[in-house]
């Protein structure tokens, strides 16, 4: 009589435990268990880029060639070889960037051949006024300010790309801009002989 009650326990005890005990066997190949626990989502913290991009729009047509011309103190188109962040200092209030151009050709305040080397702060590379090395730009920079500091003449309208023949590239809002300039106007890739001519007759004009 006991023997047979003890069978029956024996056999309910392992029917309660079957479920446990499946749940948790262990894979033949890895010996890994392969129980069902939740898998924690990881927590990522998103990657921001320190200087993101904002647009500068500029209304089609409310600034003509001259206006970037006149006002610029340094015309000349080069390649970036050099971008360097520099922190705020006793000597320098304001956190900068230093862009470093091999000067190829100078229409104003440069000369062919040398390096040289803008403070922009860094307020406009955050807006968006980057640079990358080795690119290849035209740029007409203000003066420097009493600080040293410096920015293209009507932010992105005084700034042109280069294409690897070496002619200009206007963008949509800068043939727009210089449409009824003389020299300039209607075209979307012009030399930089082109540019040096519309420079002087702006100069000239002055």
């Amino acid at each position: 009589m006991n023997g047979r009650s003890c069978s029956r326990s024996l056999a309910l005890l392992l029917l309660l435990l079957s479920p446990a005990l499946s749940g948790g066997q262990s894979d033949p190949v890895t010996g890994t268990h392969d129980f069902a626990l939740p898998i924690p989502r990881a927590i990522q913290t998103p990657v921001r880029d320190p200087f993101p991009t904002l647009p500068l729009p500029v209304p089609p047509g409310t600034i003509g060639f001259s206006e970037i011309a006149r006002p610029a103190g340094t015309i000349f188109s080069g390649t970036v070889i050099g971008v360097e962040r520099r922190r705020a200092t006793p000597g320098q209030s304001v956190e900068t960037v230093a862009i470093t151009f091999h000067i190829e050709s100078a229409l104003r305040g440069a000369t062919p051949g040398e390096n040289l080397t803008i403070s922009q702060w860094i307020g406009l590379w955050t807006s968006g006024q980057r640079y990358r090395i080795g690119e290849r730009v035209l740029l007409f920079l203000y003066p420097p300010s009493k600080l040293g500091l410096t920015s293209c003449v009507s932010a992105p309208l005084g700034r042109f790309a280069i294409d690897p023949r070496g002619r200009i590239i206007l963008d949509a809002e800068q043939v727009s801009a210089f449409r009824k300039d003389p020299v300039l106007g209607g075209k979307s890739r012009p030399t930089l002989s082109d540019f040096a001519l519309a420079v002087r007759r702006a100069r000239e004009g002055e």
